[in-house]
């Protein structure tokens, strides 16, 4: 009988430990201009608003398993020297490793600056990018 609490008392505590453990990490996806937005840098961004330890609402609600994100930023100069940037947040369902075309949640942002240089027009997107994945996840885990 001992035993049997026992065991009933370490699988109690297996089954805890396993609700509780941190949620795997979303897929997300980027597919921008490089002339405006490197990778390694919109995905730097997901991170920041998608940390691993990301609250469990939005894990609950939007399981990494059937749901991942993806971002697309385009931009540049026009012929009279004005950057434009428009950057573009999706939460996608998910087919195993693959984003499906559908979009769940969507925000876009955009701005246009005259007379900035390569590098400033680059600041500039990430900076729509933060906004725009700052917009999407937001209102997904407030209340």
């Amino acid at each position: 009988m001992t035993k049997s609490i026992l065991l009933t008392t370490l699988l109690l505590a297996a089954t805890a430990g396993a609700a509780f453990a941190a949620p795997a990490a979303y897929l997300t996806i980027d597919h921008s201009s490089q002339a405006v937005m490197d990778k390694a840098t919109a995905q730097a961004i997901w991170k920041e608003h998608l940390p691993d330890n990301f609250t469990r609402r939005l894990f609950k609600l939007y399981p990494s398993g059937k749901y991942g994100f993806f971002s697309q930023v385009e931009g540049g100069f026009t012929e009279s020297k004005l950057c434009v940037v428009t950057a573009r947040a999706m939460m996608l369902p998910r087919a195993g490793k693959v984003l499906q075309a559908v979009p769940q949640k969507t925000t876009t942002t955009f701005d246009a600056q005259p007379n900035l240089t390569a590098a400033q027009c680059q600041d500039l997107a990430k900076a729509k990018l933060r906004e725009a994945v700052s917009a999407l996840v937001s209102p997904l885990v407030a209340r």
